[in-house]
């Protein structure tokens, strides 16, 4: 059987899997189990809820991840920062499992990628264990508490009472939990770390450290094999090297190796070669343990005059910040949800993510990986309540905790390239908090104790830091909004820089107000949308023009993370708590953001085309902008806009040439007005005589066409449209379809005004699991069967049922339109 990957050092595992040894050891029989199915939840407190004879038949059965708030319908009074709705509260879980008598000398831990938070885990009424911070991995050793050869009840209590955020933080399980059986002597949990280092003369050097545990109350005498295998985990290119040992009682003991390789394939954007340490703890004729730890060889220079270089090359971060909730699913986590967000992301030009502003689920990390992003770690917002850090007078022991954890979890991950500390902590960088380098220094080493092969920084905020020695022990200065980095840049020259937030631009899908707003503040108020011609974002900030041309200008500086890639759920700037001056009450402020370049369904705005047509310049982007549908505005000016990488376009209107636009030529001047700069990045037709029909953009480069778009004004709405995102799914219960919901006239053409309210209907191996339109505004709730469509579109999520097989058929309908199905199949 091919060897697997312990869960505390690598990729995901579903389902329920064996470790097994290679010939002629005697078999191993490690086994971890994804809990995915058979938990039970009751919201509220729960007087004896980890008791094990509680009568738990009448609480809710739920799948894992589960985010108990995601189903709660919106309520207009909640607070428009964190989304509407009813997170705060606690809630408990419980499963039964079975553990075989033979398993008796081995441990048994259970592993939490994510509980939000104060999760308290009992085993048969104990308490086993727990964790604070509600984005950090833990796991528990439930050994001393389990009934082998018997049914063993596990509870898990959340409570998110205390915690505090300025987004939706979602509630409950809601990533994934694993089983872990093993022997008594075992490699530690996230205890092998490797690292590459690449010399001048292109010699790889890789250091192996390995921590292997015996908890045998006698010293133990073990073997420690290390071999590197070559991609894909295909046939050893270095080792096996083989080191005895001998284990304290009750103690572990660490095995080092270094391995030299002449030739490899480095892992970058481009091609992200991916190697592995194979790690194999034995005793006599016997293996005990064997890991297998995923990672990459590549050179990571940050320079302070000239960015990043990735292998030698310089390489301009084009990089978006991700929250963690998934729209309409919450803050779940589907693996397949966030692959499609990052190939989303990737597809526009993406090259890097920072997790903004918590430590992520592993798979993320793991798909980074595969997919060639880079990646800023970050592990928390505020060093405050939203990091679940309610006493200060804990500061110490708690970092030390989370930190520990959060980095042996990640530092094996070829994509990562820097730790992020935190981001905007004003009391620090205000020096409001009078430990605050101390604090900070505490930090630093904290994180240099697990991992000193890359660089720190803090995303910063406030310029008067700069007068401080506060981040004497940053590697990198991070900055957010305004081009702050050029006066950080100035005083400190000897430093790298990193645009760790940029342009917070704002806009709605589909939804286009004229005339044009008259500056970046100018939003639609009436309506609470903003409009989609970008021009528009928060007082703080600049549309996505301005900062193209900071990039070009402004070479020391590593490159951007823009705020941010999708639509998420909560802090609805400009309609939130500060709108009006704070005047307005809470049921006129929208329910989640407008920064996204995507929406919170993950269709594309406008501005993603903005940035694909810069950032992905070998692509052919052409993109025309409005709709086509302004009944009433006969021979009015209407201005139209083309995305695209080409050069310049000709507009035509039902055949007839409007002109060629061209791009301004030359380096922009990042100072210059924005109405200019745009002149840089798109092409504009200012007054186009609105007239039915077709517009069409023919785009050229360098004199060459390179093709066309074509936008259609639509007739009467008549039918309704499924597209499915894939035709085949994992029978797995974890695997998704996006189905979107389109309205179109009868010859195909989409009704941007379309707004009925659609019903859905499944038969097969799958079911609804999130509904939603990218209405920020909208308070329909995101779990159901129907939904009002928003300029003419929404989507639906289906998730496959476990060990089912078949094909799923999807249909919508509504009122006066002729229904649409759609199929895929499962497990087929």
């Amino acid at each position: 059987m091919r060897n697997v990957i312990s869960p505390f050092v690598g990729a995901p595992i579903v389902g329920f899997l064996l470790i097994c040894a290679c010939a002629p050891l005697a078999q191993c029989e490690q086994r971890v189990e994804v809990l995915t199915d058979g938990w039970r939840f009751a919201p509220g407190p729960q007087e004896r809820g980890a008791a094990t004879d509680l009568a738990d038949a009448g609480w809710q059965t739920v799948q894992i991840p589960h985010d108990w708030a995601i189903s709660g319908k919106p309520d207009p009074q909640l607070d428009a920062a964190t989304g509407k709705l009813p997170w705060r509260g606690e809630g408990w879980y419980r499963r039964k499992v079975k553990i075989s008598a033979e398993d008796s000398t081995r441990r048994v831990y259970l592993l939490f990628d994510g509980v939000m938070s104060e999760a308290k885990v009992y085993v048969n009424g104990e308490e086993a264990g727990g964790w604070d911070y509600g984005y950090n991995s833990f796991w528990v050793d439930a050994t001393q508490f389990i009934k082998f050869g018997e049914e063993n009840v596990i509870a898990v209590h959340a409570d998110t009472t205390k915690h505090r955020s300025r987004w939706y933080p979602g509630a409950g399980l809601y990533r994934k939990v694993s089983l872990y059986v093993c022997e008594a002597i075992h490699a530690e949990h996230w205890g092998t770390h490797v690292s590459s280092e690449v010399s001048d003369s292109g010699e790889a050097t890789i250091s192996v450290r390995s921590e292997i545990r015996n908890h045998l109350t006698t010293p133990q005498d073990i073997s420690a094999e290390l071999v590197l295998l070559g991609p894909d985990e295909q046939g050893a290119i270095a080792g096996p090297v083989t080191e005895s040992k001998t284990i304290p009682a009750q103690g572990a003991v660490v095995v080092e190796q270094e391995f030299k390789l002449k030739e490899f394939e480095a892992w970058g954007v481009e091609s992200p070669t991916l190697y592995s340490v194979r790690l194999r703890v034995m005793q006599e004729d016997r293996e005990l343990d064997q890991t297998v730890t995923p990672f990459g060889v590549r050179k990571v220079e940050f320079t302070p005059k000239y960015g990043l270089y990735l292998n030698g090359k310089r390489l301009e971060l084009r990089g978006v910040n991700l929250h963690h909730d998934q729209g309409p699913l919450g803050a779940a986590f589907y693996p397949r949800a966030m692959q499609r967000q990052l190939e989303i992301m990737k597809d526009m030009g993406v090259n890097a993510i920072r997790t903004s502003h918590n430590a992520p689920a592993p798979e993320l990390l793991e798909m980074c990986d595969r997919m060639g992003l880079l990646v800023i770690d970050e592990l928390f917002d505020k060093w405050d309540d939203t990091a679940d850090l309610h006493d200060q007078k804990q500061f110490e022991p708690f970092m030390r905790r989370n930190i520990g954890n959060f980095v042996r979890r990640d530092r094996n991950h070829p994509c990562v390239i820097v730790w992020s500390v935190g981001n905007e902590i004003g009391a620090i960088l205000g020096a409001k908090d009078e430990r605050a380098k101390a604090k900070v220094d505490f930090v630093a080493e904290q994180f240099r104790q697990h991992d000193n092969s890359r660089p720190l920084l803090m995303a910063c905020h406030m310029l008067q830091v700069l007068e401080t020695q506060t981040l004497d022990s940053m590697d990198i200065l991070g900055w957010n909004y305004r081009r702050q980095y050029l006066p950080s840049h100035e005083r400190f020259p000897k430093m790298s820089h990193i645009y760790t937030e940029s342009a917070s631009a704002l806009s709605t899908r589909g939804f286009y107000k004229l005339p044009l707003p008259k500056n970046k503040t100018d939003f639609a108020y009436d309506e609470r949308q903003v409009d989609s011609y970008d021009h528009n974002a928060a007082k703080w900030a600049d549309i996505p023009d301005v900062e193209f041309a900071r990039m070009q200008a402004d070479r020391f500086c590593s490159g951007e993370f823009v705020w941010t890639g999708f639509d998420y759920l909560g802090e609805p700037t400009p309609y939130d708590h500060n709108w009006d001056d704070g005047k307005r009450p809470a049921e006129d402020q929208a329910r989640s953001s407008y920064f996204g370049i995507v929406d919170l369904c993950g269709m594309p705005k406008d501005r993603y085309y903005l940035y694909r047509s810069h950032w992905a310049p070998a692509s052919t982007t052409i993109h025309i902008l409005p709709h086509w549908n302004w009944s009433g505005r006969d021979g009015e000016p209407t201005p139209v806009y083309v995305y695209t990488n080409g050069d310049e376009a000709e507009l035509l209107l039902n055949g007839k040439s409007l002109g060629r636009q061209k791009k301004t030529e030359g380096k922009p001047e990042p100072d210059a007005d924005s109405d200019e700069l745009m002149g840089y990045y798109r092409l504009r037709w200012a007054d186009v005589p609105y007239e039915p029909g077709e517009l069409t953009a023919v785009a050229y480069l360098k004199g060459k066409e390179i093709g066309s778009a074509t936008m259609r004004t639509a007739g009467d709405p008549e039918q309704l449209r499924l597209t499915p995102d894939r035709k085949q799914l994992a029978a797995d219960g974890l695997d998704l379809c996006y189905v979107q919901i389109e309205v179109v006239d009868a010859a195909g053409v989409l009704c941007p005004h379309a707004d009925a309210t659609i019903k859905i209907s499944v038969s097969g191996p799958a079911e609804a699991v999130g509904i939603a339109n990218g209405d920020p505004t909208s308070m329909n709730p995101f779990v159901g069967d129907s939904c009002p469509l928003f300029h003419g579109k929404a989507m639906v999520v289906l998730r496959s049922k476990p060990g089912s097989k078949g094909v799923v058929k999807v249909t919508a309908s509504s009122d006066g339109l002729e229904s649409a199905s759609a199929s895929f199949a499962v497990g087929e």
